[in-house]
């Protein structure tokens, strides 16, 4: 095997559990976090199965956002859903045969890349742009916006301009999860792409992009709006409640 192909092969098995023990480390530490007192976003549900319901409401069609703002919205929803399809796309190198619900979206991943493309630049254009969203951007939101970019540029490249031996990256990365290592085609921007990409892996537990999992532990989106019925207590004001 060319050093290359070894390079990425340790470099991906590093990535991914950096990545996998990152998240679930993170969300270990979120869900022992307590939240005792009740400050759910109001108008709130008053039943469980209402906050299971405004919890799919918030994370598949993003409704605070809609409500916040429409253009910020549409940007995020297009580039969450386009993300989605592109990763259902790309199981295809990961699965052997190719499952069925995968092959029927390749069509909707290859047009999801060039829509993710467009929603990045619309939510850097507003981090660039908008006054108050500037103020408040730091330099790790500009560089993850950025990163995004480059992988799906990348792909896109790789699709569109600079063609790359697929059947050679899917038999690596089939490889690699069956711990039978082959050759990965000596592609520099495929390089590129695949070093973006465990890039992304190896910062995610780390960032903001960890909101993913991190907004089914909100407080303010989780909870019951019951706090007549289910007071919080501190332990001094309970000893005086006895007396």
């Amino acid at each position: 095997m060319s050093t290359a192909s070894i390079a990425f092969a340790l470099l991906f098995y590093a990535a991914t559990a950096v990545f996998i023990v990152g998240v679930v480390v993170r969300i270990v530490d979120y869900a022992r976090t307590p939240a005792p007192l009740k400050i759910p976003t109001t108008p709130a549900p008053t039943t469980r199965s209402g906050v299971a319901v405004r919890m799919f409401r918030e994370v598949v069609l993003f409704e605070s956002l809609f409500k916040a703002n429409r253009w910020t919205w549409l940007a995020g929803w297009v580039f969450h859903v386009s993300l989605a399809l592109v990763l259902a796309r790309h199981l295809r190198y990961f699965t052997e045969p190719v499952w069925t619900w995968v092959t029927l979206a390749q069509p909707l991943g290859i047009a999801a890349g060039a829509m993710m493309v467009l929603a990045l630049l619309g939510l850097w254009a507003r981090r660039l742009f908008v006054e108050r969203i500037r103020y408040i951007s730091t330099p790790s939101d500009h560089l993850m916006l950025l990163l995004l970019l480059a992988i799906a540029a990348s792909g896109l490249a790789m699709k569109y301009v600079f063609y790359t031996d697929v059947v050679a990256v899917k038999a690596f990365f089939l490889g690699l999860m069956r711990f039978d290592w082959q050759e990965l085609p000596a592609d520099p921007l495929l390089y590129v792409h695949l070093l973006l990409v465990a890039l992304l892996m190896i910062v995610f537990p780390f960032s903001k992009l960890l909101h993913a999992p991190g907004v089914f532990f909100s407080p303010t989106r989780n909870q019951i709006d019951n706090p007549r019925e289910v007071r919080h207590l501190a332990p001094w004001a309970a000893q005086l409640e006895r007396r």
